[in-house]
């Protein structure tokens, strides 16, 4: 089994990826003008922040974000805190503070996360200027060292408790993870909108409606699995290491795609390389992740079927944002001919290996 490509598995190194506000479930009335982030400028950013009470020392660092726009700013006689001014109508305020309680949640429960910081009032969501934002303490860290002893079962660990905490309770706003949402509709949005080129679209089509059948069967083969409220984004680029703290060890950061699921939606985006390295990586986070939560062998059959679903809704999701010119920028190679070419042999080595056992545990 080959490895995921990595600009697939980590599209924008720690980012989520949602191909449209009104498939996400996203509010259009949030705004009577809806604003884009041209006007966002870094007096904006300062503004925001002074009239909530930060002082900032003029230091901005703008960090690696293109769903949202995030940014490291210096403060008076503090640390540097994280500011996220969210995509307009992408989320709407509902959906924003159910991930923010979540992730709050977790924090009580002693799970290394970072929370978004309340205000005086206990609010976590902010407005200035027709932008929503949150302020975040800085999380510092490394890549985690995948080679090291036990490295793997620590992070099962950890996920293994966030599961535990997010099977608690339902997202009552957020959408679910499923081939409908992920799959039927990422397909409808790329033909809908003609990003494919003419000479491939049948092609792409036809594939793409066998690979999605394909997906539907692996369901069907784990039958009733619970859902429950995910990390949603949960790949290595999204786990940072400390080695110091009150909690060494790897802190999860970036719940902004924080869905309803299966929970083998957070444990596949862990494993890389071949069927033999993937089945040992599966095994060490079991190891930990089931001191806390409990693994149904049934959602094996989801790990091919959700990285599928991954593909198609990535595409889309570059579809649906290339109107932002900061996309045409970062991902120069999308909707050129080569792009589409690969997806259809992509999706081709997905339907095959949907067809092989899945791994064991």
């Amino acid at each position: 089994m080959r490895a995921m490509s990595s600009n697939i598995l980590n599209p924008d190194n720690n980012l989520p990826e949602n191909y449209t506000e009104s498939q996400s479930g996203g509010d259009a009335d949030h705004q009577p003008n809806p604003v884009d982030f041209s006007t966002l400028s870094p007096d904006c950013v300062f503004d925001a922040m002074h009239a909530q009470g930060f002082h900032c020392d003029g230091r901005l660092l703008a960090l690696n974000s293109y769903e949202n726009r995030v940014y490291q700013l210096g403060m008076d006689d503090a640390s540097p805190l994280v500011v996220k001014f969210y995509r307009p109508l992408r989320w709407s305020d509902e959906q924003i503070r159910e991930e923010h309680q979540f992730v709050t949640q977790l924090e009580v429960a002693e799970i290394p996360v970072v929370p978004a910081l309340p205000d005086i009032n206990g609010n976590s969501l902010r407005e200035f200027a027709g932008f929503r934002f949150a302020v975040f303490e800085r999380q510092g860290g490394r890549a985690p060292e995948l080679d090291r002893a036990g490295t793997l079962e620590w992070i099962g660990r950890f996920l293994g408790r966030i599961h535990a905490v997010g099977a608690r309770e339902s997202y009552q706003f957020r959408p679910m993870v499923n081939p409908q949402t992920y799959g039927d509709a990422s397909l409808d949005h790329l033909l809908q909108h003609d990003f494919i080129p003419a000479d491939i679209v049948h092609a792409y089509e036809a594939t793409a409606r066998m690979m999605l059948a394909a997906v539907k069967n692996a369901y069907q083969q784990a039958g009733d699995i619970q859902s429950l409220r995910l990390h949603g984004d949960c790949h290595m680029g999204n786990v940072l290491w400390t080695e110091v703290g009150a909690q060494p060890g790897p802190h999860f950061v970036d719940f902004d795609d924080s869905r309803m699921g299966p929970a083998m939606q957070d444990l596949w985006m862990l494993l890389s390389g071949s069927r033999q390295e993937m089945q040992g990586q599966l095994c060490d986070i079991l190891m930990g992740y089931e001191d806390f939560y409990h693994f149904n062998p049934v959602e094996l059959h989801l790990i091919e079927a959700l990285r599928s679903l991954r593909l198609l809704h990535y595409s889309a999701w570059l579809a649906q944002r290339w109107t932002d010119p900061a996309f045409k920028q970062a991902f120069p190679w999308f909707n050129t001919q080569r792009y589409w070419q690969d997806r259809v042999l992509e999706m081709r080595e997905q339907i095959a290996l949907m067809d092989e056992a899945p791994l064991r545990v």
